[in-house]
């Protein structure tokens, strides 16, 4: 095949899905081709074309190449979404040697500052609760991860620690959540503590590599984002959009999966749509003026 040829083909992928995953993206240069399969090298520079940052461009241009392979053909209109084409996990063994499950879906998570809040919440009837206590204060956080887990006590909400894993396991959490560069900085031995500790274990991804990286230790449930501009926190990628949250949703399908940043109240229908079955949310609760009269408004939007 010419390069004029695998030109035509990246094209056809860009017009196929460029609706889809929007506008306004920066067009970034693609990577260097690992392989010489015209597949793969269309569907490379096109995935770049869409504003895919060059790691996760690959992770594309693979599956494209593996799923042609398999299936014997080439359709630029229908979006790589098979686990076995990204090389993930085969779905059906997930749990065997995994986190421990936790529900398909975690329904409204509200994601708050101290054991306060996550009391307050708990009450109010959120059933997904995480911590997120910033100190490097260790005495500090040990009080504030076990005032959270003693807050949720009786209220049937399910809380999660977010980064404190250590000090999560010595008090009893049930989840601890985790984002990619924690994950990545776990030794072997410490993952194997954390597995064998039988907390659930939630995931931050932000792209198609962090995903698969995620994947690798199975955990209990992925978060996906941030999918809108959001000013709590420096994100490594640009905000990922509705289109790219559906098309996560599609491949990850077999996980509980959590859409999370800047969502608010009338953004939970477009979210929903996608079919991940849990929305975080931050400012739409603690900013609220009336917090608990938010959770219960935010829980019945999603469960319309």
């Amino acid at each position: 095949m010419t390069d004029p040829d695998i030109g035509e083909l990246a094209a056809a992928i860009v017009e196929a899905h460029s609706g889809r995953f929007g506008s306004g993206w920066e067009l970034l240069p693609a990577p260097p081709a690992q392989s010489d399969a015209p597949v793969y090298r269309a569907a490379l520079q096109a995935c770049s074309a869409l504003g895919f940052i060059p790691i996760d461009a690959e992770v594309l241009a693979r599956a494209w190449q593996r799923r042609s392979e398999r299936t014997g053909r080439f359709d630029p209109a229908a979006w790589p979404d098979a686990p076995q084409d990204f090389g993930l996990r085969d779905p059906a063994t997930l749990r065997t040697d995994g986190f421990p499950a936790c529900p398909q879906s975690l329904g409204l998570y509200a994601v708050l500052p101290d054991a306060a809040w996550v009391g307050r919440m708990a009450r109010a009837g959120v059933p997904t609760v995480q911590l997120r206590f910033k100190s490097d204060d260790a005495e500090a956080v040990k009080r504030e991860v076990e005032a959270a887990i003693a807050a949720v006590a009786g209220t049937g909400a399910q809380l999660f620690i977010n980064d404190h894993w250590r000090t999560a396991i010595a008090a009893g959490a049930w989840g601890v959540h985790l984002g990619q560069e924690d994950l990545d900085a776990l030794t072997p031995t410490e993952l194997a503590v954390l597995r064998a500790s039988g907390v659930r274990l939630g995931v931050s991804t932000h792209g198609y590599a962090e995903m698969l990286r995620a994947d690798a230790v199975a955990p209990s449930y992925v978060a996906l984002g941030a999918v809108f501009p959001t000013t709590l926190k420096r994100m490594p990628t640009a905000p990922q959009g509705v289109g790219r949250l559906a098309a996560y949703a599609r491949l990850l399908s077999h996980y509980p999966l959590v859409a999370i940043g800047g969502i608010d109240l009338p953004r939970f229908s477009e979210i929903k749509a996608t079919g991940v079955g849990s929305i975080a949310v931050v400012r739409a609760l603690v900013a609220a003026d009336d917090p608990e009269a938010a959770a219960a408004q935010l829980q019945a939007a999603l469960a319309s």
